[in-house]
């Protein structure tokens, strides 16, 4: 974990760090951050490489960027929990959870934050269905289901559960950094709002990924959308942080 101090926590203060996971994504990284320094609104970025064995890290130190190397694959809830404790440690107001494949627009964040900043939420969720209707495909589906689910658990509206770009509060950033041992998933997000988080979406628009093979291939995404369905039904009422 990257050291800092204590003038740096305070330049941090009400600024958005975005926490890029990264396993095996060194073809897609060089166009995420260049799109990320491209943005006239400042915001800081750290790359967590998540055990990559593709060249990843050594891209990382070549181009200079910012950083966390984890010696081993942990999963997207120890690569992802490692960015917020470097986040929390860092004194950032919110953090953006940031693919590493392409996929996500930096343009995006602004809006984002503007919506954090309306409503004093702890979670802002990116929706690519505020604006347009889902379509058929098996993974609209999935989302559909995934979306009745916390509706039925919750009360709450989500139109994208399945979206991962999303932007965090200190609150939460705190929680997911010493207290939820759990991936930011969906039924993380509804373990959440049962839980008082005060939320709210944003339209974003998604890109295809850029380069590599998406873990959501067809069967590992019908497993996926049925584990979120059993975990947001049922485990959550067992759940503890």
């Amino acid at each position: 974990m990257q050291n800092v101090n204590a003038e740096q926590c305070q330049q941090n203060k009400n600024k958005v760090l975005l926490i890029i996971p990264a396993y095996n994504e060194a073809e897609n990284l060089p166009g995420v951050v260049e799109d990320i320094l491209s943005q006239k609104q400042e915001m800081d970025y750290v790359i967590v490489s998540d055990g990559s064995t593709d060249g990843t890290l050594e891209l990382c130190r070549k181009q200079q960027y910012n950083y966390i190397a984890l010696p081993i694959n942990l999963g997207l809830a120890g690569c992802f929990q490692a960015g917020m404790k470097y986040a929390y440690r860092a004194g950032y107001t919110y953090a953006v959870q940031f693919d590493g494949d392409g996929q996500h627009r930096a343009e995006d964040v602004a809006t984002l934050r503007a919506r954090m900043d309306e409503g004093n939420y702890d979670i802002v969720l990116g929706s690519r269905f505020l604006r347009q209707k889902k379509g058929g495909s098996m993974r609209e589906i999935g989302s559909r289901m995934i979306s009745a689910a916390i509706r039925l658990t919750t009360g709450k509206k989500v139109t994208d559960p399945t979206c991962g770009l999303r932007i965090y509060n200190r609150r939460v950033i705190a929680s997911f950094a010493y207290r939820l041992n759990y991936g930011p998933e969906p039924d993380t997000i509804s373990y959440l709002i049962k839980n008082g988080a005060h939320i709210a979406e944003a339209p974003v628009s998604i890109h295809e990924r850029q380069a590599g093979e998406s873990y959501l291939r067809p069967m590992n995404a019908i497993r996926y959308m049925l584990r979120m369905l059993v975990s947001i039904l049922f485990i959550q009422n067992f759940r503890h942080e």
